[in-house]
């Protein structure tokens, strides 16, 4: 029985979410040498950053997919103007994209978390203000948080996911890689654990 193996990682801009790539753009085999048996969970978009998990346990690759489990997944998300209460409640309560609502969501003006500067750097207009907002969804659908954004009047700049229940992105910088143990990892096979674990280099 093969060992079963944890990894997390801050997936860069611009790197795709798999092994091979029939163009040849960057993917994470270009990061670390994963075994051969690991797999992203989930997915992160290309143009999307942040916590990444990999693994070869099947029970929590599953649990973390079954939509039913509803387990939160945390963005910082800049976006174009500075929302308004309206346009936040708005993505709490749910928006309708391609003729479906999304499921109630948490959704927060931030400060600055301060990333460093992205590569290539986001587009902005100098007439128009960029802000942060906390983005919190039980659901995955295809480019949600960009959509969600846009239908509010707020388009997405820059995504970044710092968390997947509770583990959390911390001090990671992108392309850094990191193994973490089972024991560590268990946190996430408890739904109601409070405890979170840092991806925190020891």
């Amino acid at each position: 029985m093969n060992k079963k193996r944890y990894f997390i990682l801050y997936k860069p801009y611009g790197v795709l979410n798999q092994f091979t790539d029939g163009e040849n753009r960057p993917t994470l085999a270009s990061l670390y040498s994963f075994p051969k048996d690991v797999y992203p969970v989930g997915r992160l978009d290309m143009d999307s950053e942040g916590l990444l998990l990999l693994t070869n346990d099947k029970q929590l690759t599953e649990r973390l997919l079954n939509p039913k489990n509803k387990h939160e997944r945390e963005y910082f998300v800049q976006v174009e103007g500075t929302p308004t209460k309206e346009a936040l409640q708005k993505l709490i309560s749910g928006v309708a994209i391609e003729g479906k609502k999304t499921l109630p969501a948490k959704a927060m003006l931030i400060d600055d978390p301060n990333f460093p500067p992205r590569n290539p750097p986001i587009r902005e207009r100098k007439t128009i203000p960029t802000s942060w907002i906390s983005l919190t969804l039980i659901e995955g659908k295809n480019r949600q948080v960009r959509k969600m954004t846009a239908a509010v009047g707020f388009p997405t700049l820059r995504l970044v996911r710092v968390r997947i229940d509770n583990l959390i992105l911390s001090d990671l910088k992108a392309g850094e890689v990191k193994e973490i143990s089972g024991k560590e990892i268990s946190v996430l096979k408890c739904k109601d654990s409070p405890r979170r674990v840092s991806t925190q280099k020891s």
